[in-house]
């Protein structure tokens, strides 16, 4: 499996707090079956984590990916960031401040949870008109998905995708989000599940209960395209689909 979305860097943001946490975090991602983690800091919000890219946190990834391979663990690490769509985003990524995944065309890209739905809409059309794909973070968790039925589908007839949490799967993030979730990937419209995961205690980057489940409740070919298939698509910088 490879996880699209996890907040491993140390010392940064909410996650991880140091180095040793990171190097238990890829453990436990290991022993789930991922082989591959995009390193997603928060980055972009205002008054709180900016971590937009320079020398310095390219530095951090780069030691992280070093020590994770002189320990041994079979993890692979991949640049990201978790882009807060606040004022002057376009700017900061066009000047290389805030960056896709992998350095691809896909932005793994977050709203405020209040944020409303035309807004939202705007921001997303914006991405794509500059040659990017957006990837929707947890969009189980914002307010304008519960009250609007065809918020995943608005989002997706942009050209936007879907990225479910783990957490929201088994309820960590309360009722609400578990039914939204379960509701997305239930009518097939999710694109990934990631683990958003925060520490090596709670919010874990565990992703083999998320995969067992949909394979019981769906199939194994669901599970994989979430969880394996689309994530290396957008690794490689393909098409998460063919039209």
């Amino acid at each position: 499996m490879i996880d699209i979305h996890c907040h491993i860097f140390p010392n940064v943001d909410d996650g991880s707090g140091n180095t040793n946490d990171s190097i238990e975090m890829a453990v436990l991602a290991a022993q789930a079956g991922t082989k591959g983690i995009v390193v997603t800091p928060h980055c972009n919000i205002p008054e709180s984590y900016k971590n937009h890219w320079t020398a310095d946190l390219k530095s951090g990834f780069e030691a992280l990916q070093a020590e994770i391979a002189r320990r041994n663990i079979p993890i692979t690490l991949y640049p990201g960031q978790e882009i807060f769509l606040s004022a002057g985003f376009m700017e900061l990524l066009n000047e290389g401040r805030l960056i896709p995944i992998n350095w691809s065309k896909y932005l793994l890209v977050e709203f405020d949870a209040h944020e409303s739905a035309p807004v939202a809409y705007r921001k997303l059309q914006q991405i794509i008109t500059e040659g990017y794909i957006p990837i929707v973070a947890h969009p189980e968790r914002y307010e304008f998905v519960h009250e609007q039925s065809d918020s995943i589908y608005r989002i997706k007839d942009i050209g936007g995708l879907i990225q479910i949490n783990r957490g929201s799967l088994n309820g960590s993030f309360g009722y609400r989000a578990m039914n939204t979730a379960m509701e997305i990937v239930g009518t097939y419209q999710a694109d990934f599940v990631a683990s958003d995961a925060h520490s090596q205690y709670s919010r874990t980057p565990y992703l083999a209960d998320a995969h067992e489940l949909i394979c019981e409740k769906y199939s194994a070919d669901y599970a994989d395209l979430l969880l394996k298939i689309n994530p290396q698509r957008v690794l490689e910088n393909k098409n998460v689909y063919n039209f």
